[in-house]
């Protein structure tokens, strides 16, 4: 495993396995079997409603704590939002059946995010969030947010994949010294992706699967990975990707597929913004 430190010291694996959309009946073998593979870091969130069972996975595999990282996240809080996201925050913790995560990150950047934040820098204070962030944030957002707060950001969790690669979101998040962490790493398939012909042939030259190529130049990059899988064999493979290098002829060509558009929706339309600022989690 390959780590990256982020900017209060704490060190965060790169490759990490995600359960977003996995149904919480599914999840808890698929934690189990990601574990069993050798994934650390494991991200979850309160909007995707497994946390309980993430939390079975890490307790009935019995590696030590302290050899996991485990995100979750803030949903959107009602008023008053500190108040609410401590709550939410406890809810959390209560389902991880955790004393404390390695990483918070606010999911949206909707609401009273300062009030949120607030919330968020009081649990980072009494060590029960070891880093905080945030998910879903432009860099006019996250450039906003880490001005007028006190602890700046470990991590911003956006779309990132070889047709949105996020090139200028990254280097002002590496300006001020921000963790770029992907989701949607293989665009949910989208144009096409496993068939994409460049990353065909940039696999075959190393005899690797177009998954692999995307994580490896995903890792190359600096980039945070949490790809996703309900399949042992596939998790297995999406793990094997530190025994071999993309070379820079390569990686090159990789850049020239970006189209600098989502696949999926941009934070800053409105109607994004209608459609997720106004959904609450039960939590």
């Amino acid at each position: 495993m390959e780590y990256v430190t982020l900017n209060n010291g704490v060190r965060m694996p790169i490759l990490g396995f995600g359960v977003y959309q996995i149904p919480p009946e599914q999840t808890e073998r698929a934690v189990t079997d990601a574990l069993a593979v050798g994934y650390r870091l494991l991200d979850t969130a309160a909007a995707y409603g497994n946390e309980e069972a993430v939390g079975r996975a890490i307790r009935m595999s019995g590696i030590p704590r302290e050899e996991l990282f485990v995100t979750t996240k803030l949903w959107i809080q009602d008023a008053p939002a500190q108040q609410n996201a401590e709550r939410a925050f406890d809810a959390s913790l209560a389902k991880l059946g955790l004393d404390h995560v390695d990483l918070y990150l606010m999911h949206q950047p909707y609401g009273d995010v300062y009030g949120q934040w607030r919330a968020m820098e009081q649990q980072n204070r009494a060590g029960r969030a070891r880093a905080i962030g945030v998910a879903n944030f432009y860099p006019d957002r996250l450039l906003d947010l880490l001005l007028n707060n006190e602890i700046t950001p470990a991590v911003d969790q956006i779309e990132t994949h070889p047709f949105f690669q996020r090139v200028a979101d990254q280097e002002l998040m590496r300006e001020y010294g921000v963790q770029i962490q992907s989701w949607g790493g293989f665009a949910e398939g989208r144009n096409d992706l496993f068939n994409q012909p460049l990353l065909s042939r940039i696999g075959a030259e190393h005899g690797k699967s177009v998954a692999q190529v995307v994580l490896r130049w995903l890792i190359q990059r600096g980039v945070v990975a949490i790809p996703k899988s309900v399949r042992a064999g596939r998790m297995a493979e999406n793990f094997a990707v530190f025994d071999f290098e993309l070379a820079d002829d390569q990686m090159a060509a990789i850049a020239g597929l970006d189209t600098d558009r989502s696949l999926f929706f941009d934070h800053r339309d409105p109607a994004a913004v209608g459609r997720l600022g106004t959904v609450r989690v039960d939590a």
